[in-house]
């Protein structure tokens, strides 16, 4: 499978939650962001597609 890549810039602060909370729950970074990116609602579609 493919993987396409998403590269943002944090506060050190928001990093270092994101980290602990990772650590906490045992499940990687990357993780809790597809988890979150998934709980989104899906988009309307564009009008024409």
């Amino acid at each position: 499978m493919k993987s396409d890549y998403i590269r943002i810039r944090t506060t050190p602060r928001r990093f270092n939650k994101l980290k602990l909370l990772a650590e906490e729950r045992e499940q990687s970074m990357t993780r809790l962001i597809e988890d979150w990116i998934d709980s989104l609602p899906e988009p309307e579609k564009i009008q024409g597609d």
